[in-house]
């Protein structure tokens, strides 16, 4: 039987919506009360701030939802206070606005109110306003496992982010590179697929007098800008840093290996020439005459040799209308292809232009990388979308914009052989299963073909994904705490209809409609700040609910001391604090680029059930000022042109796997598997899985990729 310390362990860890396993209790009990308390410590710290409960979530309004005041009363009263308080009256300012040859205009400066835009109780006065949380069935229990050993769980963790078939976000590749520095004398991945996370291992190769594995020039590049601690992306430009002789030594080697006897890789250089112009400056490769290839790939940079690209050959043959000869100089570079496939099917005019195009698709399908062809696959089944249906387009840091789709629409039964060759090639390349057993619930979920826009979090899901929302109070959150100048952020919801029209909004703006509370405008965190939005979703007269966090003025996501935002849901008997740990669906760290997060939409389908789809977005903005009101259009087409694709699930894998499985079942809690190993996907893993068994949930789901 369990001590008491690990049952007491177990009991605060069900009130931030954690719980051991049985064999973490078990292995609890074991160890001495020091031990145990010790471990609890650590584990507690770590899951509220996963939870977002490592801070005090005070409210503006201290009574939310309740006591939310109608807008006009509530600035009624701010001026009332001023007005008549000779002590707040002094304090009041304006400010005076004149644009170009207009008149002057006086304004109030809503900063000046004393009772506006700063909490006016303490958070034990909002502790003592509020009952206590009602436990309920539905409140959200994540259960922690047992893990191995240290050194084991270290060394299996940089295998899975080193072998990853998709790109990692910033967060994954920072803890790729210290993992790889300790792991760099164990096993090491068979192959490293992508080319940022090779970066990453190449600087410590090289660290330890090793020589780096590339096989592009642009590798090499990818190199230097890890050992100058820039971006191994190449989104953003690095300041390399001077590298000594030896360093210099090696990466000319380096650039010769890749070059000599492979002149077509000289045509890569083009792509970052001013890049590879200040690398030459760092590198003096006229000091080392041993390496002739590596001075060519400078003087290319230069102009001073010229290499026809393959992307530049192909664009002369596309304009002469030569769409057969294009697939032909494409099938050299796979992955372009595929990435080719329907600007070469919307130029053809020909059945040979057709078949050649196709001929050429079924060579490379099994060149190119599962994530390639998994992209390729989604790509193509959105190809009969509905008329009137925006393309949206993403960058690698979350920045969205949406364009009317202008494309000529493709012949069904072209498109139909083109599935038909994606399918069958990633249908040989799944792995027979055994035992496939299957969640049900996560069949909504997205296949993360790309990790970079997806920030840290609880309950995160690759944009695209679909889940369930239960519950009769739906409330949002977003903290923020500024490092060094005042910051303001806003938290906002805005309800479209079936059109993605008849806006309605609540926000500091408009604190209430007859559904929605909001908790009160924060426009400083020197010391940390919390905004809500409650909803009751059953009085909801619109189809989709969009939250938003605007950024006022201040610092952008990635410049405050900490940022993040979530939601809860809860039923009305259920009471509590305006935030409650157990009660939270979503944490998501706010990091984008832009200054408008928009993190995921609330939808409500025909049957009258609410689903939320993961968005992950954010729009440039204004630099200050930025409001619900100024950006319902944008918010629409983007929500659009995400809810109405049809994204590549993980549902679309496990029915590959399924056909090679020797057993299928579909699981339910308590449900028997017997005593041999499984192989598990869901969306968390179940206690009652036999020893030995493949685990595939939200955290491992990228190795659903195919290789």
């Amino acid at each position: 039987m369990a001590r008491p310390r690990p049952r007491q362990f177990d009991v605060v860890l069900m009130s931030a919506g954690f719980k051991c396993s049985r064999a973490l209790l078990e292995y609890l009990s074991g160890l001495d009360s020091a031990a145990v308390i010790d471990v609890a410590v650590r584990v507690l710290a770590t899951v509220r701030r996963l939870a977002g409960d490592h801070v005090q979530h005070n409210a503006y309004f201290r009574d939310f939802p309740s006591g939310v005041p109608d807008t006009v009363e509530f600035w009624a009263g701010c001026l009332r206070d001023a007005l008549l308080d000779p002590a707040a009256a002094g304090q009041v300012q304006g400010i005076v606005v004149q644009a170009a040859g207009g008149p002057v205009i006086r304004m109030l400066n809503l900063l000046s109110l004393r009772s506006y835009g700063r909490y006016q109780h303490t958070y034990q006065d909002l502790l003592a306003a509020h009952e206590e949380l009602v436990p309920a069935a539905g409140d959200r229990v994540t259960v922690l496992h047992l893990g191995a050993a240290l050194e084991e769980e270290v060394q299996s963790l940089y295998l899975d982010l080193a072998g990853s078939r998709v790109p990692l976000n910033q967060a994954d590749r920072g803890s790729l590179g210290l993992l790889a520095a300790h792991c760099a004398a164990g096993p090491q991945p068979e192959t490293i697929p992508v080319r940022e996370n090779q970066a990453v291992i190449n600087r410590v190769r090289l660290a330890r007098g090793q020589p780096p594995t590339v096989d592009t020039v642009t590798d090499v590049l990818r190199l230097a800008c890890a050992m100058s601690d820039g971006d191994v992306s190449l989104q953003a430009p690095a300041r390399l840093r001077s590298f000594s002789r030896q360093e210099r030594r090696v990466l000319l080697a380096a650039l010769d290996a890749v070059v000599a006897g492979h002149r077509v890789k000289l045509a890569d250089v083009a792509q970052y020439a001013e890049r590879w112009k200040r690398f030459g400056e760092r590198l003096h490769p006229h000091e080392f005459p041993q390496w002739p290839a590596a001075a060519d790939v400078f003087a290319v940079a230069r102009g001073e040799i010229r290499v026809p690209s393959v992307a530049g050959r192909v664009e002369a043959a596309m304009h002469s209308g030569d769409v057969a000869g294009a697939a032909v100089l494409l099938a050299r570079a796979p992955g372009r292809l595929m990435r080719s496939v329907d600007w070469l099917l919307r130029s053809g005019t020909s059945a040979a232009d057709r078949d050649a195009v196709l001929t050429a698709v079924r060579a490379a399908a099994g060149q190119v990388s599962g994530r390639v062809l998994l992209s390729v696959r989604e790509h193509v089944q959105n190809r009969g979308a509905r008329a009137g249906v925006s393309r949206v387009f993403v960058n690698r840091n979350g920045r969205a914009y949406a364009l009317p789709d202008t494309r000529d629409d493709l012949d069904r039964g072209v498109l139909r052989e083109v599935l038909a060759v994606l399918d069958a090639e990633a249908a040989r390349r799944v792995s027979a299963a055994g035992h496939l057993v299957v969640d049900p619930a996560v069949a909504g979920v997205a296949l993360p073909l790309s990790g970079k826009t997806v920030a840290p979090g609880l309950g995160m899901l690759p944009r695209g994904s679909v889940s369930a929302v239960d519950g009769e109070w739906l409330r949002f959150f977003v903290y923020w705490h500024q490092q060094a100048r005042r910051t303001d952020y806003d938290l906002s919801a805005l309800m479209l209809d079936e059109a993605y029209a008849n806006a309605e909004h609540v926000s500091w703006t408009y604190l209430r409609t007859g559904y929605a509370e909001y908790s009160g405008d924060l426009t400083q965190a020197e010391h940390g700040a919390s905004e809500f939005i409650n909803i009751r979703l059953d009085a909801v007269p619109r189809r989709f609910i969009i939250p938003q966090v605007h950024i006022y003025t201040g610092e952008g996501f990635g410049e405050a001391k900490e940022a993040f935002f979530g939601f809860m849901t809860r039923s009305a008997e259920q009471k509590g604090l305006p935030f409650e740990p157990r009660t939270v669906r979503l944490k998501s760290d706010l990091r984008g680029a832009g200054r408008i997060a928009l993190p995921l939409v609330f939808m409500r389908g025909d049957d009258g059930a609410w689903r939320a789809k993961w968005l992950h977005l954010y729009l440039k903005g204004h630099p200050s000022f930025n409001q619900v009101e100024g950006g319902k259009v944008t918010s629409g087409l983007l929500t659009r042109a995400i809810v109405e694709r049809d994204y590549l699930r993980v549902s679309y894998v496990t029915d590959l796997m399924a056909a090679k499985a020797d057993r299928v079942t579909a699981y339910r809690p308590g449900c028997v598997l017997g005593q041999d190993p499984v192989t598990f996907v869901g969306l968390e893993q179940p206690e009652e899985l036999p020893e030995g068994s493949q685990v595939f949930t939200l955290n491992r789901l990228r190795e659903l990729v195919p290789a």
